[in-house]
């Protein structure tokens, strides 16, 4: 049977991303000087003014004014025509220390206080909540197509204009794709969709002309595209006010652009800003780490893993997995596998998996998971051989 599914991204230009860097900035200059700091950073962006809210704790300083002006720099708001000036935009601090009720059961979890052995389940979640991580084996990523090339567009996008290929393009953007799938393969792509932010002095037909020689040909595999792929460019005639000026930003409000773009499940539970600490964030990272290493292993095709938690204990309190039928072993060996390969608890994820490191800015835009262009931690095929290793020992064959 055929159908289709779509994915979106957008560019680092846009508000909600805007908001989502400035966020992780924050947090990465505090876990550059104190990796033990609480950090829950929000920001919220709208004509001239960037608004950064919320709990920290930490024992060093840092220079949030000089922190998000560079950031605003880096992402192309640095000209009053487009709307948002990183040297002009004021910038108003709104930020105050960690509640003392969080903080101690984080410091101090269930299982510490009654006596678990195990050091890594000293921390307790920060919060209670549900996380899901996905992978799938129909790209070299472990992630589905439609979500992969939408962030490639997305980023391709920004590079163009960064580069000065496309001088009339501006930083704000959308990417949409939709794939074809016979079955359960995708076989062709059926609509690609880009809205750009551009200057005023440049055609509608331009921009489609090249936008699909020098972004979506130059991104999407030729075999893919066919006579019927539909190209749909800036379809509202124009796009030039944008970024802050044209909508308001905030962190967190792109959350399923960060994941899977809507072919799994989500926790609801939002990303930047966070420290380690907070389970939305690790254990959604720990999820998806689990379910790559098991697709990468051969166990099954495709998984979804759902992880619960509750505030201030550290082991999960329920771990659900969903093969989708393409398990090729026993669902109650994959469940035995994750509990003898992984320790889910925050405390041992923050240390097999280093996340009190500045590694967050770099994700904040174009994805969370599958960035074969970046080394993150989480998208290591570090378990595959402890997973066979069990495989063989226990002799199933795949």
């Amino acid at each position: 049977m055929k159908k289709l599914f779509t994915s979106e991204s957008v560019t680092e230009g846009h508000p909600d991303k805007m908001c989502d860097q400035i966020s992780d900035g924050i947090l990465d200059s505090i876990l550059a000087k104190d990796p033990l700091a609480r950090v829950a950073c929000e920001t919220a962006v709208t004509t001239g003014i960037v608004n950064v809210m919320g709990e920290i704790t930490t024992n060093c300083y840092i220079d949030i004014q000089e922190i998000v002006r560079k950031i605003i720099n880096d992402i192309g708001y640095n000209k009053a025509e487009y709307g948002f000036d990183s040297d002009t935009c004021a910038i108003a601090n709104f930020i105050h220390g960690q509640s003392s009720d969080i903080a101690i059961g984080v410091d101090e979890s269930f299982e510490k206080k009654n006596d678990v052995l195990d050091e890594n389940k000293f921390i307790g979640a920060g919060d209670q909540g549900i996380m899901f991580g996905y992978a799938c084996n129909e790209t070299e990523e472990f992630m589905p197509l439609p979500i992969v090339l939408a962030h490639k567009l997305a980023k391709r996008l920004s590079e163009v204009r960064k580069k000065n290929v496309l001088d009339y393009l501006r930083p704000d953007g959308k990417t949409q794709v939709t794939v074809e799938y016979d079955g359960d393969k995708p076989s062709r792509v059926d609509t690609v969709l880009i809205s750009t932010q551009h200057s005023e002095d440049v055609s509608q037909d331009k921009i489609k002309q090249d936008l699909i020689k020098n972004v979506i040909e130059y991104i999407i595999p030729n075999e893919l595209l066919d006579k019927n792929t539909k190209y749909l460019i800036n379809p509202t005639g124009r796009f030039v006010i944008g970024g802050p000026h044209g909508d308001s930003g905030l962190t967190g409000r792109k959350i399923i652009v960060d994941t899977y773009g809507g072919f799994s499940r989500h926790g609801g539970g939002a990303f930047s800003g966070k420290d380690p600490t907070k389970v939305d964030r690790t254990a959604a990272y720990g999820a998806r780490w689990v379910a790559k290493n098991l697709v990468a292993s051969g166990v099954c095709d495709k998984v979804e893993i759902q992880l619960a938690y509750a505030i201030g204990v550290a082991s999960p309190v329920s771990t659900f997995i969903e093969t989708f039928g393409s398990e090729k072993i026993d669902k109650s060996i994959i469940y035995y596998i994750i509990d003898k390969v992984f320790d889910l608890s925050p405390g041992g994820l923050i240390k097999v998996l280093g996340l009190r490191k500045p590694i967050y800015r770099q994700v904040a835009a174009y994805g969370h998971f599958g960035r074969n262009d970046l080394n993150v931690p989480w998208e290591e095929l570090s378990k595959v051989k402890e997973i066979k290793d069990i495989l063989q020992k226990e002799g199933i064959s795949i």
